[in-house]
């Protein structure tokens, strides 16, 4: 075995001993108390299938290149108007837009104040630009406002609306107060609120705050059952991101089939909004079910629910007996989040059943 695969197998070894080993599984046969697809939109024919008698149907190239079409601008359209935002631009995914945007934007003479439980994504868009960075205790206003006073050049403040590990929201408007007084621009990441909350729009959008906050990043992989991401911001901002973004200049665009479902999505949701009635329903079946359980993360009014087992090891038991029983639900480890904040994290859909609810909760409760 040469150096490089000893050192490969050494890191392997460390993740295997700490019982952080991650494998691909594949438990599609499973009741599904994992996935991202809140509403269901993954498995919609109504979504994924077309009539369109498409030009192209991969994308050839970037969009700076091959890759641009009238469908992808029209949609780009439709979604700034959807949003009442004044300009979309779509990445290839939201990992990809978090890093386009935080790559290019910040300079080496400005500030990012970012929450602590801020997605991977963003931080790893913040290591790619060369500005200060600072992280404040996750939802603490004062602890802004301490780093705010620290900051220097143009200030980023990042947040996201809801958060992807314990479910729970960011005091929005309150930051975005904070953010005017200091005249820093605001930044959400909309990933898990987008199409759940204000009627699709996300939790700026319920909270009045399109004209405060400088840019939203929401995402079509999850909720809306698709793929890709956009960047929701102004004309200038849009102009900017096409010009200096790596994640979008070079990189091959969409297919067109993609952005198709992106719209398709938008367009049943408006007709099905039912759906979020329902997945708020079960949200308040499961909360009130779980109104005993010490462990619960209390937070989380979202669709995300996390019940606190630390440890790697006791974790993963857990959630093994779990899918044993037929269950998807993952376990959430270390170093993803901090040791002894290991959990279950159990994501509640709207085509799930209460009793459904039950026997999960039933099961999980003689684990326990």
């Amino acid at each position: 075995m040469n150096k490089q695969k000893k050192y490969l197998q050494q890191q392997i070894d460390k993740r295997k001993q700490e019982n952080a080993f991650r494998e691909l599984k594949d438990n599609n046969h499973l009741i599904d108390f994992c996935s991202n697809d809140y509403l269901g939109f993954a498995k919609e024919t109504a979504i994924h299938q077309t009539n369109h008698q498409l030009e192209s149907y991969g994308a050839t190239g970037s969009r700076l290149i091959s890759g641009n079409h009238t469908i992808t601008e029209e949609t780009e359209g439709y979604l700034a108007n959807f949003y009442r935002s004044e300009a979309a631009l779509i990445f290839n995914s939201g990992y990809s837009a978090n890093v386009g945007l935080f790559q290019c934007l910040p300079q080496r003479t400005d500030t990012i104040i970012y929450d602590e439980y801020i997605h991977a994504s963003i931080r790893d868009g913040i290591k790619l630009c060369n500005a200060k960075h600072f992280a404040f205790e996750h939802n603490n206003l004062t602890a802004l406002e301490e780093k705010l006073n620290l900051a220097t050049g143009l200030v980023y403040v990042v947040v996201e609306s809801i958060y992807s590990m314990d479910g729970d929201a960011a005091p929005l408007v309150e930051v975005a107060k904070i953010c005017k007084k200091h005249q820093a621009a605001l930044i959400v990441d909309e990933a898990h609120a987008t199409s759940i909350y204000g009627n699709g729009l996300g939790l700026v959008a319920q909270s009045n705050l399109e004209n405060d906050v400088f840019a939203r990043i929401i995402t079509f992989g999850k909720a809306y059952g698709c793929h890709g991401a956009a960047v929701l911001g102004s004309k200038i901002l849009r102009n900017y991101l096409i010009n200096y973004s790596r994640a979008f200049i070079y990189t091959t665009a969409l297919p067109l089939p993609s952005i198709l479902a992106i719209k398709n999505a938008h367009e049943f949701l408006l007709k099905n909004l039912n759906r979020i009635d329902e997945l708020k329903e079960l949200i308040t079946y499961f909360k009130n079910s779980t109104s005993n359980f010490q462990l619960l993360t209390s937070n989380s009014t979202s669709a995300i629910q996390c019940i606190i087992i630390p440890g790697n090891t006791e974790v993963k038991k857990v959630a093994e007996n779990i899918q044993k029983n037929g269950f998807d639900v993952r376990p959430i480890l270390s170093p993803t989040v901090p040791k002894g904040k290991e959990r279950l994290r159990i994501c509640l859909h709207s085509f799930n059943s209460q009793a459904q609810i039950d026997e999960l909760l039933t099961i999980i409760k003689k684990n326990l």
